[in-house]
């Protein structure tokens, strides 16, 4: 754990500057770091660590307590996968030190409080949790918890909340149990037991329509995808039964238990759970990843079952790691080797299905795609000799299961392994999934496997992919990335434009002038017009064809070039596109000339949009058109189509974001008036900057208006679009009594899912008119499902 990260929470920037000159910062900087490396590995055993810490800190608790309190606070917070550590650390502290306990419970109340109000919900589990094993370490009276938890569980009766509210706080609760249930029961088994109760007949009562929206598999076999909650309730139930017994949890304060029980109990101040306000961010429910159970792990120690609690301590547990070391791979890699207890489990097994639980989470990862990567590199160099024959177990469990697999964590699979092999010399035994070759193309094994190579032709080149395969895959093989130029050969100048073309390609490489370019193209003739049309500039699709297609094959050398061509001749380009049609063709062109080439379609339409040469509903109209029907599976098309949605975020809040520094400004100049008193010129200037800062602000605000009016009218376009083609899928199956379910239907509503969850905090904006002019009760049931199933995830 960095330093700075206590530094920048607890100090004042001037204060830590002023005294990083004197004694008392390198003892508390000895402090800290004796506080953050306990329980890491040393010669010494952890108990005898712990003591000597304790002693340590009292010794020093008359000079440095805000300090130590702070610190203590801190990793109680941010290292949670050390927790019984410091709850120890904390019991024997509160044992030679009873008001430092007592000053401790406070300050971690404080914090909690505080976390709540920041929306930091995942904290504020880890604090929590902390304060229920104090109950252990006899710093926390047992029924000023269980007084607490009954607080928790009362939010469940509270009328006219968000479901995800009363979630939290039922999950918060549960998840203290594997730790504190056995001393809550001992001491109040009565309350325990109605509280137990109240949270049955809470989840008995829940709306779970959200669920089939986050599963990663839609089959239940062979293992279930049970949402979190009834998964941690069937776990909590398997522990009761087995008289709260759990044989995971590292438990150093036993060890003490003779000091601790003679340590006065404090009481927590009563805690009421802050009410519900508009703008809380609750935490998204999600669904529990099973990918392993004890008949893969064949040799060695057993895997805990998916209901014993064992297996939410160790998940839980690895997941915080993740958490703590995700920015640094190698330590992240070490610190899950070495887990505590790892002789009792099967590791590797753990590790790798946490891994894959995290990299498909819907709607988002907790952390970068490619920081999953890393890490199993990282992880595979550790252990060469055991953690990638798991890893490879598990890709082949992957691609025997991708029949069933929500879209969404396909293409993330495919990132996630195209990256993968590209650091092991792209060795794989695909002889091992020549069944995908008798398939349907469109059927997801072919799909994923020609997916793959696409990417892995993208981190290599053609011949490299050509020669790692076995011959049997050449159709699954990417196409050579060439150029298509169609006015390339003499044989065709009969072709319309052809002469022109030539011409166009001698003037760019002569550098002439863009009026003499366009001087040229006037003779291009158009297509759409009558010999005796005069009506002048209207939408030329031949001038574009002539003038795009030779500029790209100019340019077609690498991405540097073609961006320098789109640059050089920005002007041109936005004249032939001053139309929705020139629009439309114009990536129609990108994509003719380079359909074999995915990635440069892909980079060539981000940079049109970046230099406004075309705009966001173009793309996406492009994308739903009949000219990109046949590649509307393809995992590309809705790269762009993401990108193109987040283009359009980027800039509403780019806008949004001046409008809000113009008001702060202005409202500052506003304060300097007033405080300026009689100054008239003082006064008359800053008349004048206001007068300014309110036309700046009343501009900024049309941009605004204008900004959020066309994001919303993109997804209006790619909502309607998705509607349009499912529809008529459904009415043609329904007409010929065939089977909805076809590869083609399954992709295509599994992006529609995909839309609303990626884009999920902008799409709410605007739900309203979503559902007035799209989503309405008159809609196939089977489109209007995975609306609903969006709008239980907010409720």
């Amino acid at each position: 754990m960095s330093r700075r990260r206590h530094g920048d929470e607890n100090d004042g920037g001037q204060e830590h500057k002023r005294r990083r000159t004197s004694e008392p910062i390198e003892i508390e900087d000895r402090l800290e770091s004796l506080i953050c490396r306990v329980g890491e590995k040393s010669t010494s055993s952890l108990e005898s660590n712990l003591e000597g810490l304790a002693g340590v800190l009292e010794a020093d608790l008359p000079n440095y307590k805000n300090k130590i309190l702070r610190i203590l606070c801190t990793v109680a917070r941010l290292l949670p996968e050390k927790l019984t550590v410091y709850t120890t650390l904390v019991g024997l502290l509160n044992a030679r030190n009873y008001n430092f306990g007592g000053e401790f419970v406070e300050a971690m109340i404080r914090q909690l409080k505080e976390t709540l109000k920041n929306n930091l919900y995942n904290e504020a589990v880890y604090l929590v949790r902390f304060l229920s094993d104090l109950v252990n370490c006899h710093v926390i009276a047992a029924p000023s918890m269980v007084a607490m938890f009954e607080n928790f569980i009362s939010v469940t009766q509270e009328e006219d909340v968000p479901q995800v509210r009363s979630d939290w706080f039922v999950y918060v609760v549960l998840s203290c149990l594997p730790w504190v249930g056995k001393e809550l029961y001992e001491k109040k088994d009565v309350e325990m037991d109605r509280l137990l109760s109240q949270i049955e007949g809470y989840l008995k009562r829940r709306v779970k329509t959200h669920v089939p929206m986050l599963q990663v598999w839609t089959a239940e076999k062979p293992h279930p995808q049970e949402e979190y909650l009834d998964c941690l309730w069937a776990q909590i139930q398997k522990l009761k039964k087995d008289r709260w017994q759990e044989r995971h949890i590292l438990r150093p304060y036993i060890a003490f238990d003779s000091v601790l029980c003679e340590a006065l109990q404090h009481n927590l101040p009563p805690f009421t759970p802050p009410g519900h306000m508009p703008d809380a961010q609750y935490p998204m429910p999600c669904v529990v990843f099973r990918m392993f159970d004890y008949t893969d792990a064949p040799e060695g120690p057993v895997m805990p079952g998916s209901h014993s609690v064992e297996r939410f301590v160790i998940e839980e547990n690895l997941h915080c790691i993740i958490k703590t070391h995700w920015k640094e791979r190698k330590t992240c890699a070490a610190q899950l080797l070495s887990y505590p207890g790892k002789n009792k489990i099967p590791l590797n097994y753990h590790i790798v299905e946490v891994i894959f639980g995290e990299l498909f989470q819907l709607p988002a990862p907790p952390h970068l795609d490619v920081m999953y990567t890393t890490l199993l590199i990282e992880l595979c160099k550790l252990q060469p000799g055991s953690l990638p024959q798991v890893l490879a177990q598990a890709t082949e469990m992957l691609y025997m299961r991708l029949d069933t697999m929500n879209t969404t964590c396909i293409d993330r699979l495919i990132n996630w392994f195209s990256h993968h092999l590209s650091n092991f010399q792209f060795r794989w035994s695909w002889d091992d999934w020549s069944d995908c070759l008798t398939m349907d193309l469109e059927k997801p094994k072919p799909k994923f496997v020609k997916e793959v190579l696409e990417k892995c032709m993208r981190l290599s080149y053609h011949q490299r992919i050509v020669d790692i395969v076995p011959p049997t895959f050449t159709a699954l093989i990417p196409a050579e990335p060439t150029f298509i130029y169609k006015y390339s050969d003499e044989s065709i100048s009969s072709l319309p434009g052809y002469t022109v073309a030539v011409t166009v390609g001698n003037a760019i490489k002569n550098r002439a002038s863009n009026e003499e370019i366009l001087t040229i193209l006037k003779e291009v003739p158009n297509p759409n017009q009558e010999d005796d049309d005069d009506e002048g500039e209207s939408f030329n699709p031949l001038k574009i064809d002539v003038f795009l297609q030779t500029l790209l094959h100019l340019a077609a050398k690498s991405f540097s070039h073609s961006f320098s061509a789109l640059g050089k001749f920005h002007e041109i380009l936005k004249m032939l596109t001053d139309s929705d049609e020139g629009k439309l063709h114009i990536l129609r062109v990108v994509y003719e000339v380079w359909r074999n080439h995915p990635q440069m379609t892909a980079v060539l339409v981000d940079k049109m949009i970046r230099t406004q040469i075309v705009d966001c509903a173009a793309v996406a109209n492009w994308l739903f058109s009949q000219d990109m029907a046949h590649e509307f599976t393809r995992l590309f098309v809705w790269e762009i189509l993401h990108s193109t949605i987040r283009k359009m975020d980027k800039h509403v809040q780019k806008i949004q974001k001046e409008l809000e520094e113009a008001k702060d400004k202005l409202e500052k100049q506003q304060h300097k008036r007033r405080d300026s008193g009689d100054d008239e010129d003082m006064e008359k200037n800053s008349e004048d900057e206001e007068g300014q800062l309110e036309e700046q602000i009343e501009r900024l605000q049309e941009k605004v208006e204008s900004a959020q009016s066309e994001q919303k009218n993109l997804f209006l376009v790619i909502f309607q679009r998705f509607i349009m083609l499912l529809t008529e899928h459904l009415v043609r199956c329904e007409t010929g009594s065939v089977d909805i379910n076809t590869p083609w239907y399954k992709n295509c509503i599994e992006r529609l899912q995909q839309i609303f969850l990626m884009h999920h905090v902008t799409i709410q904006q605007y739900m309203g008119t979503l559902e007035n002019l799209l989503f309405t009760a008159e809609l196939d049931h089977h489109i209007l499902a995975v609306y609903q199933q969006f709008c239980a995830l907010q409720l």
